[in-house]
């Protein structure tokens, strides 16, 4: 048996005709029929009834044809993965992200894969949320991380990490006095969040504890970049919720304070299709299970 005889029975499953399995094959009737006879000669299973009006699957064949797909599906992708090993030695890996995956996961995932694939190029791109889905879906990138859970038949999603959200304040605010600060107490600030439209699900979450904790803000404003948000409290102007990792990009003039009710955390969650995966794909996948201790 070989992998031709699989893609013929596969059409002629799928077709239900021999003539019309032919005709997409291009490949003569008879010569067809009797290859569909010598698969059934050699694994000794009848796979088709046939009728001078129809032609159906047997049990037999229903089962044959699922593994028979596998089996083409597998071939396919052990060609695919040996000519990239064979004709790309200088291999590609696009990333799309937000800003925490750039702090709390590059710094500990691309040493150890520069190490094992040295030629490996890795590309990386910071993009709004729907624009990283939108360049997967393209197959322009490989993985993004992202703030939301993005999966479905072609795609997989896999939580990496939970980033604390923190509320960050002028020095010279009032409220920076204390070491802990009510829900009350928030009544009547000034409040800057990064836009909704560059990121939903931190929008999102704010509200939600907003909306949960009963506060009644000043103001809110939003802005276009996190850069701006926290100028902007290192100015004096204005508090924040940002993620934690941002911290490290905090001036002196802006501390952190926890609050009476917790922030809540901003989970990062890594996308890729898992149909069709490179190579440098599946390193890179392997790598990150053992660093984060996944399941993939």
């Amino acid at each position: 048996m070989e992998l031709r005889h699989l893609r013929y029975f596969i059409t002629v499953a799928e077709e239900l005709s021999f003539s019309k399995a032919a005709l997409k094959l291009h490949t003569a009737q008879p010569s067809l029929s009797q290859q569909i006879k010598d698969l059934e000669d050699d694994i000794g299973v009848q796979l088709f009834y046939r009728t001078k009006r129809k032609v159906e699957l047997t049990e037999e064949g229903q089962v044959f044809l699922e593994q028979a797909r596998l089996t083409l599906t597998q071939a396919d992708k052990a060609v695919t993965m040996a000519r990239q090993v064979a004709a790309a030695k200088v291999q590609s890996l696009r990333i799309g992200f937000v800003p925490s995956a750039e702090i709390r996961i590059f710094p500990y995932i691309f040493p150890r894969l520069r190490v094992k694939i040295p030629k490996l190029q890795i590309r990386t791109l910071n993009l709004k949320e729907s624009d990283q889905i939108i360049e997967l879906k393209k197959g322009d990138l490989d993985v993004i991380f992202i703030n939301q859970d993005f999966q479905n038949d072609i795609f997989s999603s896999q939580l990496i990490l939970t980033e604390p959200l923190v509320f960050m304040l002028p020095k010279q605010h009032p409220l920076a006095q204390l070491n802990e600060i009510t829900i009350a107490q928030l009544n009547d600030v000034t409040l800057t969040i990064l836009s909704h439209k560059l990121s939903q699900p931190l929008s999102h979450t704010i509200f939600k504890y907003i909306e949960q904790q009963q506060i009644q803000f000043k103001s809110i404003h939003e802005t276009n970049t996190i850069a701006e948000s926290i100028q902007i409290v290192a100015a004096g102007h204005s508090c924040t919720i940002l993620p934690s990792y941002m911290q490290a990009l905090a001036t002196d003039q802006i501390v952190v304070r926890p609050l009476s009710h917790p922030l809540p955390c901003l989970d990062v969650f890594m996308s890729y299709n898992k149909l069709e995966p490179t190579l440098a794909t599946e390193q890179f996948l392997a790598e990150i299970n053992q660093i984060f201790e996944l399941n993939i």
